[in-house]
């Protein structure tokens, strides 16, 4: 019988992934990294000048002062829960052997 190549794949541990992704900046910060790996660039005028603005860390581009959020675009676009939620959402989802149940995963993050 074929091995599983996916199953045995040496995981990250609860601790490791809250060390990495355990606080909003630090999964701001992965959020960027991962959008914009090469830098930032405008999605309306393709500018790589930018300023941070406000609490909700909007980025808005100094050339056509077009404003976007690390989240425009993606699913957590309009989604109310904490971007360590769904990091951590994410780690139960890929982490668990088996299925899991939307139910049990709401249980676990403790949404409704």
């Amino acid at each position: 019988m074929a091995r599983n190549a996916v199953q045995f794949q040496k995981g990250l541990s609860l601790s490791a992934f809250q060390a990495r992704y355990g606080t909003e900046e630090q999964c701001h910060a992965a959020l960027v990294a991962w959008r914009w790996p090469e830098g930032f660039a405008c999605p309306r005028c393709g500018g790589q000048r930018y300023a941070v603005c406000g609490p909700r860390k909007l980025f808005q581009c100094s050339a056509c002062r077009h404003q976007t959020s690390v989240r425009a675009g993606t699913v957590f676009q309009a989604s109310k829960l904490a971007a360590t939620q769904w990091f951590l959402g994410l780690f139960l989802l890929t982490q668990s052997k088996n299925d899991i149940a939307a139910l049990e995963l709401m249980r676990q993050l403790g949404v409704k």
